[in-house]
């Protein structure tokens, strides 16, 4: 779908993207302008521990989130995606050139390093989770080229939700506040 349509309003996205585009900063503000759930993968995938939730549980834990009437969930693992496609009224890719999502990906990394900051239920980032075969950064590299083919597949189908592709965050932040002055205003709790 051409971004000169201007905002489009859906009430079931997935937002999707590289490792390191920002899917999870961009899903919570989606689904702020919105007013409706966030999502967000990890916390349903992730145990304390780094410990990855079985399968059909993840399968269970995702088919039961999306089975809701409105939603922003911020990724589709290879594993559980037909669910929220099954269910998606629109798709919001970011397909960002390698060069920017892996500069973001090791400053936010080293970033979680040093700050301790709790992500994923609790889990910290350590020297050794960021250099170790389940290692973040080498799952961008991994993922990468499968990652943008899929959005592009999903964008080129002639069915499924339509796709809004975004290259550079410049655009997604242009649809965002779009989104944002065509809002209207939330109801004010009286003050007193």
């Amino acid at each position: 779908m051409p971004l000169a349509t201007g905002p489009l309003i859906a009430r079931r996205i997935l937002l999707y993207g590289v490792t390191g585009a920002g899917k999870s900063t961009a899903a919570t503000r989606l689904s702020q302008l919105l007013g409706v759930p966030c999502i967000l993968a990890d916390e349903l995938t992730w145990l304390p521990g780094w410990v990855s939730v079985p399968d059909e549980e993840q399968r269970r834990r995702i088919a039961a989130a999306v089975a809701g009437e409105a939603w922003v969930l911020d990724t589709a693992y290879n594993k559980w995606k037909e669910f929220p496609l099954a269910r998606a009224e629109l798709i919001v890719g970011l397909d960002y050139p390698r060069w920017l999502s892996l500069g973001r990906l090791v400053r936010r990394t080293f970033s979680r390093l040093v700050t301790k900051e709790p992500v994923c239920n609790g889990n910290v980032e350590t020297l050794r989770v960021i250099f170790g075969r389940d290692s973040i950064l080498l799952w961008h590299f991994r993922s990468f080229k499968r990652k943008q083919a899929r959005m592009q597949a999903w964008a080129a189908a002639a069915d499924g939700p339509p796709v809004l592709l975004f290259k550079r965050p410049h655009e997604l932040e242009s649809w965002l506040d779009g989104l944002a002055s065509a809002a209207p205003p939330r109801p004010r709790r009286p003050s007193g």
